[in-house]
């Protein structure tokens, strides 16, 4: 039967680099444009090979079957798909979709506005019938009815993206449990009075009741940040809240350092170090700084938020993915690439290795990229931002190119830096691993303080009144801990153990616990604080039933608070390396000081460590 071929062209107002995120988006546009939900099809007897995949839908009561090929595109030029149906009135679909920058019109006249700029988006389908019924169908279904919901969509999607936005989010038709929105409202209200920012929670409150289910099946907190124009931090700690409230629950993301796609768990302890991932077909080790992402969705009392899928492999579910091409053996292909400047990885999916990139403006124009059988090039390739290369598949097998970014999205709420977080502790003591787990959490900046010569306040102002001093103490510790990101991990006796993101942030908390612990209010007891800081990898692990830290960064930082005098802050050469560190000593409205001196620390190899003593001056305008 002969093949049906359908050709619509739309002029658009948003440029291809706006309208991408939203076109590309193919389980939102499928859905937005009236395909059913699909589901995946188990493979029986032999695995397909590329990702591709089985799928099923049923229209109408017809049950349709098929097989489809990964995805192929170029951001943020192009994109499409081809299908095989095995059951169903189709025999094959293929799918393209172009973007072609429109350039302004010249100037009619010398006072004439020049035309604007935007996008011609060239959307094609081909449909072969593969009976009388798919003869009937395709006319009528894809050639009107789709095509009237295509145009519909591509024009919706056309004015959000002129608007900035970048996801089609909102739901024209919004469900809630019974009593949910009663009970959304009457919790906001308690987290308000609880002192979380009444801005934050109405913004949270809006987008819980028009977001659809797919934003709400995954709400990634700093994408939420990113929206509304608000401090990031701020953002997380009012989920948080919601979340220890009854506004939303939270869930662990799996991800993968391919595909940076995985599976959900609800909770750490349910995170092993060694995951499987069944797309890549590849195991790999789980560590907090990359691996583990936090996101939020709505509590089921609330609004139930299903997680439909009407498409998988469109090129939105990789974002990081630039390019992406299915070569048969010893074959070719041309690709117009458009890169932000960084670095990029080559490979694909059954070859062993990648070839590394660099995109920068003085990179090579023209380039051809090889995958072979005796493995890739070992150098590093420059190439240009706007480059023109060649995709070669010098192997006997069909290969499927994926160029991606190697850099990790700064989007993610990652597990090692929300166990970092005071209020993380706070509100979710029992997020621990699973016992005999331990996980990298990357670099950390690890905190040991101590209280110098409190056996002997104890003997000179009585046990009650010492220990209420000492409890004071914590109090004070916890808050300039947490003003700074950081977190309390625990308490021994009289000291203390803390993590922090950034060694800058440890050394202004310590600095400024100090001063206030030495200038107590209302006649107390000074203070003297001891604190040793060092910056390193560390190792998560679950302790006394929570969320603990081993490894000889701790180990480390745990001597060198046995170095201090309670006058000042003894730093590892790691810490004081840090730029953010160095600049904080080097300006003089700081006032503060750092000595070099060396010394031997008892467990360690080294005959002596280069270390540093930062104290502070006297004048109370000290950090």
């Amino acid at each position: 039967m002969r093949e049906f071929h359908y050709r619509w062209e739309y002029e658009l107002e948003s440029s291809p680099q706006q309208l991408w995120p939203l076109i590309s988006d193919t389980n939102r546009f499928n859905r937005d444009t009236g395909v059913p939900e699909i589901a995946t099809v188990a493979a029986a007897g032999k695995s397909l090979r590329n990702s591709r995949r089985r799928l099923r839908l049923s229209a109408f009561g017809i049950p349709v079957e098929w097989e489809e090929q990964p995805f192929e595109w170029v951001r943020p030029h192009r994109f499409g798909v081809r299908r095989r149906y095995t059951s169903g009135p189709v025999a094959e679909l293929r799918v393209t979709a172009e973007l072609i920058p429109r350039e302004p019109e010249p100037e009619a006249a010398v006072d004439a506005p020049a035309g604007r700029p935007g996008t011609k988006l060239v959307y094609e389908v081909w449909a072969k019938p593969k009976n009388v019924f798919g003869l009937i169908a395709i006319p009528i279904q894809i050639g009107l009815i789709s095509g009237r919901n295509f145009a519909r969509t591509f024009r919706e999607y056309d004015e959000l993206a002129k608007h900035g936005h970048t996801v089609a989010n909102l739901s024209p038709e919004v469900e809630f449990v019974p009593g949910g929105r009663a009970r959304l409202l009457g919790l906001s209200e308690k987290l308000v009075a609880d002192g979380v920012t009444a801005d934050l929670i109405a913004l949270l409150v809006d987008f819980i009741e028009n977001a659809d289910d797919l934003a709400l099946a995954r709400i990634r907190p700093y994408e939420l940040a990113a929206q509304w124009k608000q401090p990031r931090r701020e953002v997380l700690e009012a989920c948080l809240c919601a979340t220890r409230t009854g506004i939303l629950d939270l869930q662990w993301n799996l991800i993968c350092p391919m595909c940076r796609g995985g599976s959900k768990t609800q909770s750490l302890k349910e995170v092993a170090s060694k995951v499987h991932c069944a797309g890549c077909n590849i195991d790999f080790t789980v560590n907090f700084e990359q691996s583990v992402e936090l996101t939020f969705r709505p509590n089921p009392s609330i609004r139930l938020a299903e997680s439909e899928t009407f498409c998988i492999g469109g090129p939105q579910v990789t974002p990081h993915v630039v390019a992406q091409q299915l070569l048969a053996p010893r074959t070719s292909r041309p690709v117009d690439l458009t890169l932000d400047e960084g670095r990029y990885r080559l490979r694909t999916m059954s070859l062993p290795g990648w070839q590394q990139l660099r995109a920068t403006e003085s990179g090579e124009r023209t380039a051809t990229l090889r995958a072979a059988g005796d493995g890739w090039p070992s150098a590093e390739l420059s190439i240009a931002r706007d480059a023109d290369v060649s995709f070669e598949n010098a192997t006997g097998d069909e290969q499927l190119f994926i160029l991606e970014r190697t850099v990790w999205s700064d989007e993610a709420a990652t597990a090692a830096e929300v166990t970092a977080l005071q209020v993380f502790r706070d509100l979710f003591a029992s997020e621990a691993l699973r016992p005999g787990e331990q996980i990298s959490v990357g670099t950390l900046t690890v905190l040991f303080t101590d209280l110098r010569n409190s056996t002997q306040m104890y003997r000179e102002i009585g046990d009650a009144t010492a220990f209420g001093r000492v409890m004071n103490h914590f109090d004070v510790l916890k808050q300039a801990i947490g003003d700074e990101d950081g977190a309390l991990v625990k308490t021994i006796g009289d000291a203390v153990m803390a993590v922090f993101r950034q060694p800058v942030a440890a050394l202004r908390a310590m600095l400024h616990a100090q001063k206030l612990l030495a200038n107590p209010p209302d006649g107390m007891r000074p203070l003297t604080l001891k604190a040793g800081l060092h910056t390193g990898p560390c190792i998560a692990v679950t302790l006394n039933d929570r969320l603990d830290y081993f490894g000889s960064t701790v180990n480390l930082a745990a001597r060198l608070e046995g170095q201090s005098t309670g006058d000042d802050v003894i730093i590892s050469t790691a810490v004081y390396s840090d730029p953010e560190v160095r600049d904080l000593l080097s300006d003089p409205r700081n006032h503060v000081t750092a000595a070099r001196f060396e010394i031997p620390l008892k467990g360690f190899a080294e005959e002596r460590f280069e270390l540093w003593r930062v104290t502070r001056a006297s004048s109370l305008n000290a950090v």
